[in-house]
């Protein structure tokens, strides 16, 4: 269990009795966290301020995804190499089962980038019905984004409708905004890149990890992998 914690710090004492399981051993809840607070063991809990918020049409409060691949979020985040230099990764992760179907990074990502992964991944993995997104980001110099025309157009085409939140309510994509505060709690904060090459390679042995070796408490304990195998793709287009 202690190598474990040494290895995910963030994790708690279930997620850890979960792993302890998939390795073979049979031992109960009850006995990990007698051990977990005989160790001394404790994960600091965040403390996020309350507000009372609405949620339009478009928010996964109201429009939640019924099976595999009937709604996709995405987002950007933002981190730095070693020496200052930008990193954006752009996440693409499926609501009803949790995986993280895409992780990309680059120093920019645009809008011609975007519809490069779109393209990779819909001939993989097949059309969703819907996209969740921010509709905040600018058409500019530095590389149209979500708002961008070619993307729209290209989704339209798809036949994929879009999901676009509320402005100034990211509340709204409430699971991208889980999965980046895991990805930041679990990899940019503990992580210090040497250059972009170093966080692709990180980035994806992570990706791997979070979909087939990470048990989600949503899930069951189940790692989205599992959960995903388990799922019909109702109605999924190729």
């Amino acid at each position: 269990m202690l190598e474990l914690v040494r290895e995910h710090p963030r994790y708690g004492y279930r997620r850890m009795w979960a792993l302890l399981r998939r390795e073979g051993w049979r031992v109960n809840r009850k006995r990990v966290y007698r051990l977990w607070r005989a160790e001394g063991l404790k994960v600091p809990r965040k403390q996020r301020k309350k507000r009372y918020l609405g949620h339009s049409a478009n928010g996964c409060a109201r429009h939640r995804a019924e099976h595999k691949d009937h709604v996709w979020a995405w987002d950007f985040i933002h981190d730095r190499t070693h020496e200052g230099r930008p990193l954006k990764w752009l996440s693409i992760i499926d609501e009803y089962t949790r995986e993280c179907l895409v992780l990309e990074v680059g120093r920019g990502i645009t809008a011609d980038r975007v519809i490069d992964v779109l393209v990779e991944l819909f001939t993989v993995r097949g059309v969703p019905r819907h996209i969740r997104s921010r509709p905040t980001l600018r058409v500019g110099a530095r590389g149209p984004e979500f708002l961008a025309t070619a993307i729209r157009r290209w989704l339209e085409h798809a036949a994929v409708k879009t999901l676009y939140i509320k402005p100034g309510s990211p509340w709204e994509n409430g699971y991208a905004e889980s999965f980046h505060s895991r990805l930041r709690d679990e990899l940019l904060a503990r992580e210090e890149f040497a250059n972009l090459a170093e966080a692709r390679a990180l980035g994806t042995a992570w990706r791997l990890k979070y979909n087939h070796r990470r048990p989600h408490s949503s899930l069951g304990y189940r790692t989205p992998a599992e959960y995903s195998a388990g799922c019909a793709a109702a109605g999924v287009r190729p």
